[in-house]
C-alpha cells in the first residue's frame, strides 16, 4: 500500500491544484473527497551529521550559542561549519542574500548535502523564505505576485540522500526557537527521537479538520483512518471542534489562524506539526493579523514545523502534503527530508526544527 512507483513532481503538483486558491476572506469550501492512500516511492538512504552543513551568524549571540551546542551534540564536522556575519533582521535584500550565498558556496565543500541555520532571523529573502532561497535560489518573480505559482522543488520527486551531489541543491532547516534554552531542548528532543520508533506503545498521527474553509483545504488530502501496524502508528481523522486527548502525538496537521490547546498535547520526540495559514513562518513576532507563529508548535514540544513568510493564498502545493509528510517520515528519513519531500512549491515556506531527528531510522544497518 505504501511503497510503489515514484511520483513525478509536476504530476503531483498539478493534482494538488484541484481548486483555485483564494484569500481567506473569499474562499468557499469545496465538496469533500473520499479519503485514499497515495502510493509513494521507496527512499534511498538518509542524511547524517556528516552530510549536514551548519551556518552560524557570529553577530548574533543566539546563533553562536545554539550553533556551538548543536555542533557538539550532533557531532557536526568542523569542515561543515561556516561562520558568517549577517544582518539581524527579518528579511534580507536580494543583494544581501547574494553575499550570503557566495560565502556558503566558498566555505562549504561538496560533502555538505543539506544545511542547518542556527538563527531565528533572518527567515526571509524579500518575499522568499531563506530556507528555499538557499536551496533553490532566490525567486524574484514571487514578489510580483505572491499568490501565484512558484518554482517546483526538484527535491519533491527526489528519492536519494545526496541532493547537492545529484541536484545541486542543499535543502535547509532553521534551528529557530524563542530562546537559547528552548533551542537546546529542541535539539535534545531531536536526538532522543533517533531510532525511538516503533515502540511498545503505538503513536498517533492526527489529521484535524476545521471549520475554517480557506485554511482547511488540505483536508481533502488527509488519508483514511488506519492503523499502520508495521510502524505502530494510528492514523486519526479528527475535528478541531471535538478533539480527543492528544496522546503520544507523532504528527499534528491542521488549518487554522491559531491552534488552541497546545500545552495539553503529549508530544513524542521527533513529532512534526504545522498549520496552514498565511504568515506562520514570520518567526520574529506575532503577525499583525494575529496568526500563530510556527515557533509555538516547537515551544509546546514538537520537533519540526513549517510556515510561509509572505501571503501564499491557499495553494496546497505551497504547504506540506499531509500524507507525503507522514509516509516519507515512516521510511526512516530525517525531519528535514520528510518536510522537504512533502512541499511541491516551497519558495515562500520556511522549514524550522531539528533537522536530523529520525525516529524511524533503522536500528540495525545492513552490512
Amino acid at each position: 500500500m505504501l511503497l510503489a512507483l515514484p511520483i513525478r513532481a509536476e504530476e503531483a503538483g498539478a493534482a494538488l491544484a484541484a481548486s483555485a486558491p483564494q484569500p481567506a476572506a473569499t474562499a468557499v469550501a469545496s465538496a469533500p473527497e473520499a479519503p485514499a492512500w497515495l502510493r509513494v516511492p521507496r527512499l534511498q538512504g538518509r542524511l547524517t551529521a556528516a552530510d549536514l552543513g551548519l551556518l552560524i551568524n557570529t553577530a548574533d549571540p543566539y546563533s553562536v550559542a545554539v550553533g556551538a551546542y548543536y555542533a557538539s551534540q550532533r557531532g557536526i564536522p568542523e569542515a561543515n561549519i561556516a561562520r558568517l556575519v549577517l544582518p539581524m533582521k527579518a528579511s534580507l535584500s536580494a543583494a544581501e542574500f547574494a553575499a550570503l550565498q557566495a560565502q556558503v558556496q566558498e566555505r562549504l565543500g561538496p560533502q555538505v548535502q543539506a544545511l542547518a541555520l542556527a538563527w531565528r532571523v533572518p527567515y526571509a529573502v524579500e518575499c522568499n523564505s531563506i530556507t528555499s532561497a538557499l536551496a533553490m535560489g532566490f525567486q524574484p518573480e514571487i514578489c510580483q505576485n505572491s499568490c501565484g505559482p512558484s518554482k517546483v522543488s526538484p527535491y519533491f520527486s527526489y528519492i536519494g540522500a545526496r541532493p547537492f551531489t545529484d541536484l545541486g541543491m542543499r535543502p535547509a532547516m532553521m534551528l529557530a526557537s524563542h530562546s537559547v534554552e528552548t533551542a537546546q531542548a529542541l535539539i535534545a528532543r531531536g536526538i532522543e527521537a533517533d531510532q525511538s520508533l516503533p515502540s511498545f506503545a503505538s503513536s498517533n498521527a492526527f489529521f484535524v479538520n476545521t471549520p475554517d474553509a480557506a485554511r482547511n483545504v488540505r483536508a481533502t488530502l488527509f488519508p483514511p483512518a488506519t492503523f499502520l501496524k508495521p510502524w505502530g502508528v494510528d492514523v486519526r481523522r479528527e475535528s478541531s471542534q471535538a478533539l480527543p486527548a492528544m496522546q503520544r502525538t507523532l504528527l499534528y496537521t491542521t488549518g487554522l489562524l491559531r491552534v488552541e490547546g497546545l500545552a495539553s498535547v503529549d508530544w513524542l520526540p521527533g513529532a512534526l506539526a504545522d498549520h496552514l495559514t498565511s504568515f506562520g513562518g514570520q518567526l520574529d513576532a506575532v503577525s499583525p493579523s494575529g496568526q500563530m507563529n510556527v515557533l509555538d508548535w516547537l515551544q509546546s514540544g514538537a520537533t519540526a514545523s513549517y510556515g510561509t513568510v509572505s501571503e501564499p493564498c491557499n495553494h496546497r502545493q505551497k504547504f506540506p502534503h499531509p500524507q507525503l509528510l507522514l509516509l516519507f517520515y515512516l521510511q526512516g528519513v530525517t525531519a528535514l527530508e520528510a518536510y522537504w519531500h512533502s512541499v511541491a512549491w516551497p519558495g515562500q515556506g520556511v522549514f524550522v526544527g531539528e533537522p536530523l531527528a529520525a525516529p524511524f531510522a533503522p536500528k540495525f544497518l545492513p552490512r
